[in-house]
């Protein structure tokens, strides 16, 4: 028995690992197409797409390895059964619940991987991806230049500048920023170049001419050859990393610092998240039980199962979206967190009732004709 029980751990060991690579290279891949912008727009190097990027995987995995299971339970259980290899352990003894035994356990190990990707591999990843992504948009040169777009980086500021090398030398800059009397001031170089001294972000501008209007309403054009900027009164860049609550540790949802004024607005929606991610493992036992119901849980057919397949399908995609809606509904009402738990678990009590339902018959006189019509043979 333990030989057989290792047999079908195996068999649906590997579909579930082609499963979860095939879904997750899927959702990367479309998850990434959002990361463009920090390549296309913030003008950052591959490195950091690929560090965003990767630094995503574990919530996506999270997300995707229930339906993984589900799918690598229909399939690797559908074609046992086809070839009435599940019959034979049937015929030789083995309960429904000795069957299926082997699916639940592979369903709680990934349930205890999710668990382990919720609680802490995911909070650690995201807190890294949002440290570097303030460091993108803290970048002076990223806020302040997008070639060939006029930006207004704080009010009183317009900046144009024709494109910018990749060592950070801009050309044909225009900007308008306003003085403190009122008047503004209109800036036109040919290259420009942003700078530190003393922490402090100056932007250098060459070979150009600074318009402004006097106080009597005349024109007065200074043309200089090089005019520091400084950026200080235009930029205020909060540098300070804001953790979202996809980027807190559980202990931080359910017990928040409620002096903070964010976590007392957020004090729901951080609950909500809290017990999300406590009831999403549980999908990968109930999405599994309802594959063992579709293939196992009735009658033995040559014709195969692709009703019970197709009506499995839809019940988990009612019972994900239900859990999504409690999940959004808690956000406002708390009482409702309970749901987040009772979708799944009522999924997974319903389906392994439906697979325990049938006991076959067992002993000597049963054996023969169940090993005969595994083989095609008459008794």
């Amino acid at each position: 028995m333990r030989l057989i029980d290792r047999y079908l751990f195996q068999q649906l060991l590997g579909p579930t690992i082609l499963a979860t690579a095939a879904l997750t290279g899927v959702a990367i891949l479309t998850s990434s197409l959002s990361a463009l912008d920090l390549l296309v727009n913030d003008r950052q190097s591959i490195l950091i797409f690929f560090e965003i990027t990767l630094l995503a995987t574990p919530q996506i995995l999270a997300m995707v390895l229930p339906l993984a299971v589900f799918i690598a339970g229909l399939v690797a259980l559908n074609r046992l059964q086809t070839e009435q290899e599940i019959v034979i352990c049937f015929a030789g003894g083995m309960s429904r619940w000795r069957v299926a035994s082997p699916a639940i356990r592979l369903a709680s190990i990934v349930a205890v991987i999710t668990l382990a990707l919720n609680l802490w591999i995911q909070p650690l990843c995201f807190r890294e991806m949002r440290t570097v992504l303030t460091a993108v948009r803290a970048d002076i040169a990223t806020s302040l230049i997008r070639p060939g777009e006029f930006t207004h980086p704080s009010n009183g500021l317009t900046v144009f500048a024709q494109s910018m090398d990749d060592d950070g030398l801009i050309h044909n800059l225009f900007i308008d920023h306003a003085n403190g009397h009122g008047s503004s001031s209109t800036l036109m170089a040919s290259e420009g170049r942003i700078f530190k001294h003393n922490g402090a972000p100056y932007l250098v501008l060459r070979h150009g001419s600074n318009q402004q209007f006097s106080k009597t309403g005349a024109l007065n054009v200074l043309s200089f050859d090089e005019y520091p900027l400084d950026l200080r009164p235009f930029l205020a860049i909060n540098a300070q990393v804001n953790y979202h609550p996809s980027d807190r540790y559980l202990h931080e949802l359910f017990f928040p610092d409620l002096t903070k004024t964010w976590e007392q607005q957020n004090r729901r929606s951080l609950l909500s998240e809290g017990n999300a991610r406590l009831a999403t493992p549980l999908y990968n036992l109930a999405f599994m039980s309802l594959a063992l119901a579709a293939v196992i849980g009735g009658s033995f057919s040559r014709m195969g199962y692709q009703t019970r397949i197709y009506v499995a399908t839809g019940a988990a995609t009612v019972v994900r979206v239900l859990g999504f809606v409690a999940a959004a509904a808690s956000e406002g009402h708390p009482e409702l967190n309970v749901l987040q738990y009772t979708t799944p678990l009522l999924c997974l009590i319903v389906s392994m009732l439906i697979v325990l339902r049938q006991h076959p018959a067992r002993g000597p006189k049963r054996l023969p004709a169940l090993l005969a019509a595994a083989v095609g043979s008459p008794a």
